[in-house]
């Protein structure tokens, strides 16, 4: 496995669906460090009075990857309780593009002090 480091901004705009029980949000990132260009995707959450919560999102990377040019998906699945938390982002097998055609792998995100990173795990 190959590894890219690096640091993301994100903006979340939530959108209101009165109807539905979940949340929904527009997720815009800008990737830069081994990882360069922009995810866009959506985001559907819930959180419970109890305070347990999930989401799942579909972001769609595009940009560069080890000198190469391309974009792929990237499918996030979270959930948390009062003992504990899971998040697992992983590379949809198959979505990759031009350069980045053949790519798998998963993403770890790292949130600390306010900021994000990332560790991508990958191979082609």
């Amino acid at each position: 496995m190959l590894t890219a480091k690096g640091m993301f901004e994100v903006n979340l705009d939530a959108k209101n669906d009165d109807a539905a029980p979940a949340g929904r949000m527009i997720i815009n990132k800008d990737y830069t460090g081994d990882m360069v260009g922009t995810g866009i995707g959506q985001m559907i959450s819930k959180r419970t009075e109890s305070g347990a919560a999930a989401y799942y999102a579909v972001e769609e990377f595009s940009g560069t990857l080890a000198n190469k040019k391309g974009s792929f998906t990237l499918l996030h699945e979270g959930a948390m309780d009062s003992d504990s938390q899971s998040l697992q982002v992983t590379i949809l097998s198959g979505s990759g593009t031009d350069e980045l055609a053949s790519i798998t792998g998963s993403l770890e995100i790292i949130q600390e002090d306010g900021k994000h990173s990332y560790v991508l795990s990958y191979q082609f």
